[in-house]
């Protein structure tokens, strides 16, 4: 894959930025950077540029919470028609002690992938993804079950129990906090990065030959402004006890680099998710080898419960007209 243009969501702070100013010491000849505000991503950009000493940065306004700003993001990707060569979803945030839903009725820390699954199928159906292009979405360790505070729901059980086995009809509920669905925040993000791997499964059975997509956790980096909402035990009590604890967490460059490694991987591990060693919360990454993650029913019924909330699918030319 050539260094040409990559585009990274969520880079007015945090991994976003960092991902995007690594990308730029490595060479990338343009770098979409997006942000909710136009005005924000434009000084975002423009720091970049001075710090990087280099003018390839691009100011997009992207709201992930809003499908009409998706929609005018992909319009204005369509009028300049250039391929993306990296595709990096780095936009997320950790859920706070209410339950937040969006206009949509999308449970906020669900409410990203919803963004970013419509991001990726206009990009696709708009063929503005270039042959061998790379996706990474980002997830968390607390997918896998094993970080203290954080577990995920056991979708089938839940299934079997409430939506006669309907596995579909659970992630939907999951992704709107709907009925059945008991809101505790640290379960909530644990799921939206379960889901988020289940996606990145799904869609890669979906990708034309060449494509890969990755799901990416960047490890433990609390130095950002991902955690601005969380609950009062996981700021003040959890986070700073594994600032205290070496090998706990990193900055946000180092966590940023897993984005940039996972980009240059091949197509044989597309779908895989990538992660610290189980029980990990930094270090070196590797495929995870989790059941829950393998499970391919899950993670059909995650893609379809997304094509549900977001109304796009990729096998529906109309669902995406508006970028057509």
């Amino acid at each position: 894959m050539k260094n040409s243009i990559a585009l990274v969501t969520g880079t007015t702070s945090g991994l976003g930025y960092a991902a995007a100013s690594l990308l730029a010491a490595k060479g990338w000849r343009e770098i979409i950077v997006t942000g909710r505000s136009l005005g924000r991503v434009q000084e975002t950009a423009a720091q970049l540029g001075t710090e990087s000493k280099s003018p390839v940065f691009t100011p997009l306004e992207l709201d992930l919470d809003s499908p009409t700003s998706v929609q005018s993001a992909l319009a204005d990707l369509v009028r300049v028609g250039r391929p993306i060569d990296f595709l990096l979803l780095n936009a997320g945030m950790v859920p706070g002690k209410a339950r937040v839903l969006t206009a949509a009725g999308v449970e906020a820390a669900q409410a990203p992938l919803i963004g970013h699954h419509q991001l990726t199928v206009g990009l696709l159906r708009a063929n503005l993804l270039s042959p061998d292009a790379r996706i990474v979405i980002a997830s968390a360790e607390p997918a896998r079950g094993d970080v203290p505070m954080f577990s995920y729901t056991d979708v089938a059980a839940f299934a079997a129990k409430h939506h006669q086995g309907d596995r579909t009809a659970v992630v939907e509920a999951l992704v709107r906090s709907g009925p059945n669905v008991k809101y505790e925040p640290n379960r909530a993000y644990a799921d939206a990065k379960l889901i988020v791997a289940w996606w990145a499964a799904a869609l890669a059975r979906r990708l034309p030959s060449g494509m890969a997509v990755y799901a990416v956790s960047p490890g433990s980096a609390p130095d950002t402004q991902a955690a601005r909402n969380a609950n009062a035990a996981l700021k003040w009590v959890f986070i700073p006890l594994v600032k205290l604890i070496p090998g706990m967490t990193q900055p946000p460059e180092t966590a940023a680099r897993r984005y940039l490694q996972a980009s240059e991987f091949g197509t044989d591990v597309s779908g895989q998710f990538f992660a610290s060693a189980p029980k990990k919360l930094t270090g070196p990454m590797e495929a995870m080898r989790h059941p829950h993650f393998h499970d391919r029913a899950s993670q059909e019924a995650a893609w379809q419960a997304v094509v549900k909330v977001s109304g796009v699918d990729l096998s529906n030319p109309a669902s995406m007209s508006a970028v057509s």
